[in-house]
């Protein structure tokens, strides 16, 4: 493994997010929260994890813990499985120890410095994510925000204890080399491991750990709701986020799903899905894939987010005076999916 020099597409992205909101006549209908008082700072945990020198790594655990006191216990017991933390763990001075001095792991590293020079823009979209959030749910308290690395273990983001973690190597772009030498990322995921992914994860995160998704035993329609919430969720935050970026589906699934919304929901109704809770039929319509067993090629990979997004959507056009905050703290999604009427034409 070798560093490697990404091209910074900060520039470009928010272009196409303000592009994406303001452009082709298209208006975003947001509220005013510039009155809200809200200010992320990013700290770099990463950064200074790695300043460790490796032949004294007590010390520099305790300054560690000093400075991250919550987010140090998860990132070593959870994230990189250093074991349960304690800065006299003997154990967990030789882990970190031997991840400090792993080459290939340093070389991650500066290739994240390289990449994520400036966080500046993670802050200020955060900044605006969150004091929407704030609007909307008026007891919403802003988390810590830190950024670590996990050696690609597939945490974008996590949530734990007030603190929210966003795992940069995780967003080098999709043309960023080692990606694809490991067998477990797919095209289909690794095109998403981009920056302007990380407000949507990083939202998604929040939300799921404030209102977590319905039960796996429970109906396919109650957990395509919950998932359907999250999408709108998503929309009232990431008001100038394109579609696209929020649902994790290509411009041409997307444009599918819209063309095709009633057959999508007739195949729904037709192979009596609606009301199964066993799992494979869940696994099926909500997991992530390039795209779903037994629908046209075309349809995207957890299409059942797409049909709840459309419910919650309907739902609230039809119930006018529910708050977000409401809508997210109904207990029976099923109350979602009748008060819709949900019927696509």
């Amino acid at each position: 493994m070798q560093s490697y020099t990404i091209k910074n597409t900060w520039l470009w992205l928010i272009c196409f997010l303000w592009l994406a909101g303001a452009g082709c006549g298209h208006t975003v209908k947001a509220p005013d929260v510039s009155h809200i008082p809200m200010t992320v700072k990013i700290q770099r945990f990463d950064q200074e994890l790695f300043r460790i020198d490796s032949n004294a790594v007590g010390d520099g655990l305790k300054r560690l813990s000093i400075r991250y006191p919550l987010f140090l216990p998860v990132y070593s017991e959870h994230i990189v499985n250093l074991g349960p933390y304690s800065d006299s763990s003997d154990v967990v001075k030789h882990q970190l120890r031997t991840m400090l001095t792993n080459r290939d792991l340093r070389l991650l590293q500066d290739s994240v410095n390289k990449h994520f020079a400036k966080v500046e823009p993670i802050e200020q979209e955060l900044t605006q994510a969150f004091k929407y959030t704030r609007y909307y749910l008026p007891d919403f308290h802003a988390p810590e925000v830190v950024t670590f690395i996990s050696a690609i273990g597939n945490y974008g983001a996590i949530t734990a204890d007030g603190v929210l973690g966003i795992g940069l190597d995780m967003y080098m772009g999709a043309n960023f080399p080692v990606y694809g030498m490991l067998p477990d990322y797919p095209a289909y995921m690794i095109r998403k491991f981009s920056p302007e992914y990380i407000p949507v994860n990083c939202m998604l995160a929040l939300v799921q750990q404030r209102y977590p998704l319905a039960a796996n035993n429970t109906t396919l329609i109650a957990q395509m709701v919950d998932a359907g919430r999250q999408q709108y969720f998503l929309d009232k935050v990431l008001p100038f986020t394109p579609d696209t970026i929020k649902t994790g589906y290509t411009k041409e699934q997307l444009a599918w799903c819209k063309d095709n919304e009633q057959l999508i929901w007739q195949f729904f109704v037709q192979q009596q899905l609606l009301y199964s809770s066993d799992w494979q039929h869940v696994s099926r319509f909500l997991n992530d894939g390039p795209t779903t067993q037994g629908m046209p090629g075309e349809a995207p990979g957890k299409i059942g987010y797409f049909v709840g997004w459309q419910i919650v959507k309907k739902y609230m056009d039809r119930n006018p005076q529910v708050t977000l905050q409401q809508l997210l703290e109904i207990k029976d999604p099923m109350i979602i999916f009748n008060g819709a009427k949900y019927k696509p034409r």
